[in-house]
């Protein structure tokens, strides 16, 4: 158990290091962003758009994305980091969808529980 904990610990650390290379080049193009830890403990990088909305801006490291919803438009790949920019960058200067933030998140330890059982 110790070393499952470890592994979540460094892809956390993974997840965080990708938001900072994220948010930096964020800030650059002036999109306001703060690094947060969400409170499952998962970084996220909180994105204001045009009109003075908020949505997080998560790592999903099985398939490579940052993601800020659920929807397909609402994620990409952060294997190429200058694209990533522009396609957040380009959604909070439209402004981000209305409703609640979706997530992508699916918890394996819980589908584990269930086969254990």
């Amino acid at each position: 158990m110790h070393k499952s904990q470890s592994i979540k610990e460094q892809q956390r650390a993974y997840a965080k290091r990708l938001l900072v290379a994220l948010g930096e080049q964020l800030g650059e193009r002036g999109v306001t962003h703060v690094l947060v830890v969400a409170q499952d403990g998962r970084p996220a990088l909180e994105v204001t758009d045009s009109q003075c909305r908020v949505r997080r801006v998560f790592v999903h490291l099985p398939f490579c994305w940052f993601y800020w919803g659920d929807q397909q438009d609402e994620r990409v790949s952060f294997l190429r980091m200058a694209t990533a920019v522009d396609r957040i960058e380009e959604a909070a200067r439209e402004g981000w969808a209305d409703g609640e933030q979706g997530d992508l998140r699916v918890d394996l330890d819980k589908l584990l529980d269930a086969y254990r059982r």
